[in-house]
């Protein structure tokens, strides 16, 4: 019968053949298969301590001089916990700045924060072997600018932010909270930009329709680059679908998102803009950056070549934000073949603007033809230089339409909703009213063999009758829609 000996009785057996059988040292460690220093290190802890010596001890250390002290791990979390968005790099640069006694590691601090709850264990992500990592060499070689959402208003409402980044320095130069991201605001906050730190080199962005025409319908260039354009500053778009071109803009939308926005709601738009800007100072002069060897992107801005200006430096830009400033502006409807007609010439335009109402500007022999404050198209002038005051006179300003009467009172009318289609149901018949009154009630009446749709006392639509007049009755008094007979006789 086979009995299982433990690895204590195992080495007592071996013990007990050497001291009490007589056997030799190397014969027993041949039979139980270890070492001959082994067999004589069991008899000299059998020696020492009996049977207890032959039990495995623990590996276990009895004291590591290097273990992180309790003090330094206290200010470890503290400085976690009321600076969230740092990580084991900033933690371990700021003991060092503090002066702390044998700072850890990054390791030893990103177990500590992990022991407190205060990281999340992620797997490590590989680098991308072709991401070509560059930099400019100084500061104000090159301004990336981009628009971020998610700022979230105490009525509901989402508005964006215009940033902007130095490329060089990290330096925010640009952190502009707009309603609508659209061209004027996003070149009022390029124009601000400039003022406070002069105007760069070069601006980078991706293909927005604010920053640039290039996959756009027309021809002409935007505000946005006419204001590049006329300050000597290059304009480089990134290649679509691209978004590591713009990376290091990109990487402080990041920042911006956990450590400012991070859910907060704001009473306004002032409130934001206030709170964004104390943000936007701790940023660049207070944290130091990872990506430009711990230093502030303030230092990293005013240090760098010669020239650059200071953060506090105001140098105002040759930017106009508006194009009626200092000349005459005529107002022109788009016909349908893309034409407007100025001193009894014809500018095209383009197709896809037709039925908009368009600016025109005249300067220096050239007509440029604006719309939405975007430059569409430039034409050199080919109307006569007298007839040009009476036509930037003509039309100056677009006046409203005078609104057409609604139908008779006499007339029996029932309210409806406009589908998603833009069209009303009257007598299972669909009528069209138009995509602008989408969701909106509107006034059905029949008057004589004409359907007539009303918006209060404005009549928008006529219809010819195509629905069957047996039905009409039954529609005029269904209880979908609200009858309203003024003259029952």
């Amino acid at each position: 019968m086979l009995v299982e000996l433990s690895v204590v009785e195992q080495r007592l057996a071996a013990v007990k053949e050497v001291l009490e059988g007589g056997a030799t040292v190397v014969s027993v460690a041949g039979r139980y298969g270890v070492s001959r220093q082994t067999v004589h290190v069991w008899l000299r802890k059998y020696a020492d301590a009996g049977l207890r010596g032959l039990v495995d001890e623990s590996s276990v250390p009895l004291s590591c001089p290097h273990q992180m002290s309790p003090e330094v791990e206290v200010l470890i979390v503290e400085l976690r916990r009321s600076n969230p968005g740092w990580g084991p790099r900033t933690i371990v640069h700021q003991l060092a700045a503090q002066g702390v006694d044998r700072v850890p590691g990054l390791s030893s601090v990103y177990r500590c924060l992990q022991r407190h709850g205060l990281i999340v264990p992620e797997a490590r992500k590989r680098k991308r072997a072709d991401y070509k990592r560059w930099e400019r060499a100084r500061s104000m070689e090159l301004w990336q600018m981009d628009i971020v959402g998610g700022v979230m208003l105490a009525d509901g409402s989402k508005v964006s932010i215009v940033s902007g980044i130095d490329d060089h320095s990290r330096f925010i130069i640009s952190a502009h909270i707009v309603v609508w991201a659209q061209a004027r605001p996003v070149c009022e906050a390029l124009a601000k930009a400039m003022r406070l730190y002069g105007v760069p080199a070069q601006i980078l962005t991706d293909n927005g329709k604010v920053f640039t025409n290039r996959f756009g319908r027309g021809t002409g260039e935007v505000l946005f680059d006419r204001i590049c354009r006329e300050n000597g500053v290059k304009h480089i778009l990134t290649a679509p679908r691209s978004p590591t071109t713009t990376g290091k803009i990109e990487r402080w939308h990041k920042t911006l998102r956990s450590e400012f926005l991070n859910g907060k709601v704001f009473a306004d738009v002032v409130e934001a803009q206030a709170r964004l800007d104390e943000w936007v100072a701790h940023y660049n002069t207070v944290r130091p950056h990872q990506g430009i060897g711990m230093v502030t992107p303030a230092t990293r801005f005013a240090l760098a070549g010669t020239g650059s200006p200071s953060p506090d430096l105001v140098v105002p830009p040759k930017v106009e934000t508006s194009s009626d400033i200092g000349r005459p502006v005529a107002t022109r409807k788009v016909g349908k073949r893309g034409l407007i007609s100025f001193a009894s010439t014809q500018y095209k335009v383009g197709r896809w603007l037709a039925g908009e109402t368009v600016e025109v500007v005249c300067e220096n022999g050239l007509v440029h033809i604006r719309h939405a404050g975007a430059l569409i198209v430039t034409h050199a002038r080919r109307h006569q230089a007298v007839s040009e005051r009476k036509a930037m006179r003509r039309n100056a300003k677009p006046k409203p339409a005078t609104p057409i009467p609604r139908p008779s009172p006499s007339a029996v009318s029932v309210t409806r909703k406009v589908d998603s289609g833009g069209c009303v149901s009257f007598a299972a018949t669909s009528y069209r009213v138009g995509s602008k009154y989408k969701r909106r009630r509107v006034q059905v009446a029949v008057v004589g063999d004409t359907v007539e749709i009303s918006v209060g006392a404005e009549l928008i639509r006529k219809h010819p009758v195509r629905h069957d007049r047996t039905r009409e009755h039954g529609a005029l008094a269904n209880p979908g829609g609200r009858s309203n007979r003024s003259n029952a006789a």
